[in-house]
């Protein structure tokens, strides 16, 4: 099955504008997305999806691929849609393009899964929490199934500890969808849910689509949404400029 990985970017950011041209060690933030991605075993293709001549710009310096989409899409998720509907694939993987400690292992163990999984609509990752990730709502929570299927996302404390319980499950905001639904999501109907809780994958649940969960036993690195944040990655970072590229 044809994988396509593709990394919505935009300009626009309330608390930190022009985020994908951000500076880290002398490349880009979305240059060190790129260039994780770019290591997925199970890609056969990856691009830029972006609504500002700048980032494809600054995307066609560093040799990658990229495409101009329109600039009213409400998410990521949309942009990814328009790529889908002019760039055949089997499986679509939207990477966040404000991550550039991403593991590419990740993008390989969502797209095994869903190319597994015939039954599953869109898949996501999560990881063990902690009783920290429980109690604060910036940390995104899923409960499943016994087979997998998530069966809800909260920034609430889920399962609620009313006893003493195993550790929550931490969701990761890395999603694989299949063609035929990235192409109806544009589609779907208003969610309730997810304008609540500010959490797009429940109008996905609310509409009935199937998002099975892949368990990894790793953190995800830090995302860049702050200057602070920013800052963080460029220390974390650091070591790897020292460190000939894989």
């Amino acid at each position: 099955m044809r994988t396509l990985c593709v990394i919505p970017a935009r300009y626009a950011s309330t608390r930190l504008p022009g985020k994908p041209l951000a500076d880290i060690h002398g490349k880009p933030l979305i240059r060190h997305v790129y260039e994780r991605a770019a290591r997925a075993a199970r890609s056969d293709g990856l691009l830029v999806a972006t609504d500002d001549t700048r980032i494809r710009d600054a995307v066609l310096a560093f040799g990658g691929q990229v495409r101009l989409t329109r600039p009213d899409h409400p998410s990521g998720t949309h942009r990814a849609a328009e790529v889908a509907a002019a760039v055949p694939a089997d499986i679509y993987v939207n990477v966040q393009g404000d991550e550039p400690c991403l593991d590419p292992a990740d993008i390989d163990r969502l797209a095994d899964a869903l190319a597994a999984h015939p039954d599953w609509d869109v898949a996501s990752l999560c990881c063990p929490g902690t009783p920290e990730d429980l109690r604060t709502p910036h940390v995104v929570k899923v409960v499943c199934a016994h087979d997998g299927r998530a069966l809800y996302f909260s920034r609430a404390p889920i399962p609620y500890p009313r006893e003493a319980g195993p550790p929550p499950l931490r969701h990761i905001g890395l999603y694989a969808y299949r063609r035929e639904v990235l192409l109806r999501l544009s589609a779907l109907p208003p969610s309730p849910l997810a304008q609540t809780e500010a959490l797009e994958q429940l109008q996905f649940l609310q509409a009935g689509l199937v998002i099975g969960m892949v368990r990894t036993d790793s953190l995800p690195g830090p995302a860049v949404d702050t200057p602070e944040d920013l800052e963080a990655v460029r220390v974390l970072l650091a070591p790897e400029q020292r460190t000939p590229s894989r």
